[in-house]
C-alpha cells in the first residue's frame, strides 16, 4: 500500500464552502499535469481560454430572485476592505470553529469569484483557492497488480464536510444577496466587465450536480509522477466534477443535496431529483 502523488486530486479539497460558502462547494484539489503542474492562472487574473471579456452577457439568474434576505441597512465596506467582514461572516455562518484555520484572510471575495469560474474548466489553482487544502497524503489501495482510489482519503476531507453540513443555506444565500455588488466587481476585476457572477456561480453548481458516480472501487493509473483516473471519461471530467467523484458516493451524495438546496434559493427554482449516471 503507497501513499502518492496524485492528478486526479493533488488539487484537493476548497470548492464546498465555497460552494456553500457563497454557493459553490468547499473542496477542491490541485491539477497536476502528467509530465509537470500545468501553469495556473493567478487570483486576479482570467483564464486565457475564456470567452473575450467585452462579449455582451444576458443575465439568466438575476440575483433580485434570490430568496428574499432579511432587511439590512449596514454599509457593505470597499471590495479590498472587506477581508475582515467577509472572513467573520464565514466564519460566523459556518459555526466558527469549524472554518477556522482552514479559511484563507487575504483578498478572500476574490479567490471565491476566482475559484468558482474555475470550477467548471479542467483545472483549478491552488494560489486562487479560499480555503487551505487537506492534510495528509493522498492515499491509494494496490491489490492485483492495480491501483485504486483509497476510501482512508474520507478522513482528510471530514473537516470540509463538517463545515458545509454546518452552514445553514438561507442564512448563507442571505449573506451572499446582501453582499453581492462585491461579488460581481469582483467578477469584473477578473475579466468579465460585461459578465454576471450569479450566472457563473449557477453554472458551476450545475456542472459539479452533473458530475457521475463512479464504480467502486476507482480505478487509478500511474503514467508518470501522478496518479490519474484509468476510465478516459472521468479524467477528462471539469475540476469541479473530480472533486465530486473524490469523496466516495455517499459524500457526494450530500454534497449534491446541499447544492440543489443553494442552487434553489439563488434562482427560485427547484430543478427535479435526478440520480447521476457513469
Amino acid at each position: 500500500m503507497k501513499k502518492k502523488r496524485s492528478s486526479i486530486g493533488q488539487w484537493l479539497v476548497p470548492a464546498v464552502v465555497v460552494i456553500a460558502a457563497v454557493a459553490v462547494g468547499v473542496f477542491l484539489w490541485r491539477k497536476a499535469t502528467q509530465g509537470g503542474a500545468e501553469q495556473a492562472p493567478t487570483a486576479m487574473q482570467a483564464p486565457a481560454s475564456t470567452a473575450p471579456a467585452h462579449a455582451a452577457t444576458t443575465i439568466q439568474h438575476p440575483i433580485a430572485q434570490a430568496a428574499p434576505a432579511p432587511a439590512s441597512t449596514a454599509p457593505l465596506p470597499a471590495l479590498d476592505a472587506s477581508d475582515a467582514d467577509t472572513a467573520d461572516a464565514l466564519l460566523a455562518l459556518a459555526g466558527g470553529h469549524a472554518l477556522d484555520g482552514l479559511l484563507y484572510r487575504e483578498q478572500v471575495i476574490r479567490r471565491i469569484v476566482a475559484t468558482v469560474d474555475a470550477l467548471p474548466r479542467q483545472s483549478v489553482g491552488t494560489n486562487i483557492l479560499p480555503v487551505k487544502t487537506p492534510k495528509g497524503a493522498f492515499a491509494v489501495e494496490q491489490a492485483d497488480g492495480g491501483i485504486t482510489l483509497s476510501p482512508r482519503n474520507a478522513g482528510r476531507y471530514a473537516p470540509y464536510m463538517r463545515v458545509l453540513e454546518g452552514v445553514d443555506p438561507k442564512a448563507l444565500v442571505a449573506w451572499y444577496v446582501h453582499h453581492y455588488p462585491l461579488f460581481q466587481q469582483a467578477y469584473r476585476d477578473l475579466g468579465y466587465p460585461k459578465g454576471y457572477f450569479n450566472d457563473r456561480l449557477v453554472a458551476a453548481v450545475d456542472d459539479m450536480l452533473a458530475a457521475p458516480v463512479p464504480d467502486a472501487p476507482v480505478k487509478l493509473v500511474q503514467p508518470k509522477v501522478f496518479y490519474r483516473y484509468a476510465d478516459a471519461d472521468l479524467e477528462a471530467r471539469s475540476a469541479g466534477q473530480k472533486m465530486l467523484m473524490r469523496l466516495g458516493a455517499d459524500d457526494e451524495a450530500r454534497v449534491k443535496a446541499r447544492l440543489r438546496e443553494i442552487r434553489a434559493l439563488l434562482t427560485g427554482a427547484t430543478l427535479p431529483a435526478a440520480a447521476s449516471t457513469r
